[in-house]
């Protein structure tokens, strides 16, 4: 019997072998997405980075914003290592160390009052001389004019019109205006050096008890560390500090002593000014110190500004060759050139705080490090000490003498060939 249609086309669709599997479960909605899901790790990655972005970005506004404090503190702490050794020896003696500090910055006190008096005094002298012989001299250059280019002016003319004109009254308004700016700057400076003042004095009175609470929080061994590199911070500053205040003193004495007798008006004050002025601005306070004795001394005579600057010239070299080796050879005993760049970087870095600072800095660094640094005995050789060993090369008189036969023998064989 033939099979039917059904059956055949049954047949046909009939696996080879055997029976269908069963069918598998149906897919999941969303199964082809599963392998493409975002990690459980990278929602937390991200906030993470957005913190630390915004983070850093809190510490750097708050850092510019404070940055002018730090900058005090660090000037208040140099102080205070400044005058340690002076509150030290007067707390050793039984004084209490509040006391012996506010003796200490009171002394300061007195003597940087003293100076800026005897300046303000002095200018206020030169301006007072000047506004007095300004008539005259207004008179002799109106004279002047009028003989050389045939004119006929008068100085009541021109002071009408210096009265009356745009220029004057305009300038008159920009300074009013300006008062406001002036004072402002005036009574943030003053501020700023009260803020420095009570940071050093706090620094000095309780530098014991900052000892301590500094080491408590470190092993005994980093404790040792710590107390040597404050103590050398302590001898550096201080030592270069008062070493600058006596070769300031034997300064303005010379300078005085020339001034006096030259007979050059301010001399004291001209004298402390160059003392200070010299020894307490490095690198340009030597010429800014001899430019305002030169000036006055000029209003005098050209030929009294003329000894002023040779005076000016020779002490500096005796100051730098004989008497700063010998007074900071025990205090701050760094290379002049390591001095000068020291200086250029303070400067670079914070201004002209940063070069008067820059050179105690370095001092203390070196002589902390200089222990640290394995050193060994040199070898007692001449090219140690610059000098070449015999036989090492031809000296200059015999490459005179090579140089000499070479020319010699080059003309002969010259000769030679064309004869």
């Amino acid at each position: 019997m033939a099979p039917t249609d059904e059956t055949g086309q049954t047949a046909q669709n009939a696996p080879p072998h055997g029976p269908t599997p069963p069918p598998g479960p149906p897919p999941a909605e969303g199964s082809a997405a599963h392998g493409a899901r975002m990690p459980r790790w990278l929602p937390r990655a991200m906030v993470l980075a957005l913190a630390l972005i915004a983070a850093f970005q809190l510490g750097t506004w708050a850092f510019h914003q404070i940055i002018g404090l730090l900058i005090n503190v660090l000037i208040a702490f140099f102080l205070a290592l400044a005058v340690e050794p002076a509150v030290s020896r007067l707390a050793a003696r039984g004084m209490r160390r509040g006391f012996a500090t506010f003796l200490v910055f009171f002394g300061l006190l007195i003597v940087v009052a003293g100076f800026f008096t005897l300046l303000g005094s002095m200018l206020a002298g030169q301006i007072i001389k000047m506004i007095e012989g300004f008539p005259d001299y207004l008179d002799s250059v109106i004279n002047w004019i009028n003989t050389t280019f045939h004119t006929e002016l008068r100085r009541v003319d021109i002071q009408e019109g210096l009265l009356h004109s745009d220029w004057l009254r305009k300038y008159a308004q920009n300074s009013a205006a300006g008062v406001l700016d002036v004072s402002t700057q005036v009574l943030g400076g003053l501020f700023q050096l009260l803020t420095i003042a009570l940071f050093s004095f706090y620094f000095a009175a309780d530098g014991p008890r900052l000892r301590r609470a500094l080491c408590s929080v470190l092993p005994p061994a980093k404790q040792a560390e710590v107390l040597r590199a404050w103590e050398i911070a302590v001898d550096k500053t201080g030592g270069y500090l008062y070493s600058r205040g006596l070769m300031a003193l034997i300064s303005g004495v010379a300078h005085y002593v020339l001034l006096e007798a030259l007979g050059i008006p301010y001399a004291p004050v001209l004298a402390v000014w160059v003392g200070v002025v010299s020894q307490f601005i490095p690198t340009i306070g030597t010429y800014l110190a001899g430019a305002l004795p030169m000036l006055i001394a000029f209003t005098v005579s050209p030929l009294y500004a003329l000894w002023v600057l040779i005076f000016v010239v020779v002490y500096q070299q005796f100051e730098n060759y004989v008497l700063q080796p010998k007074l900071t050879s025990k205090t701050v005993d760094i290379h002049p050139a390591v001095a000068f760049g020291s200086v250029i970087a303070g400067t670079a870095l914070l201004g002209a705080i940063g070069a008067l600072i820059a050179i105690p800095a370095v001092a203390t660094l070196q002589a902390f490090l200089g222990a640290y640094v394995k050193r060994y005995d040199v070898t007692d050789d001449p090219r140690v000490h610059g000098h070449r060993e015999r036989g090492e090369g031809p000296g200059p008189l015999a490459r005179v003498r090579q140089l000499w036969t070479r020319a010699r023998s080059r003309t002969s064989g010259s000769r030679d060939r064309s004869g």
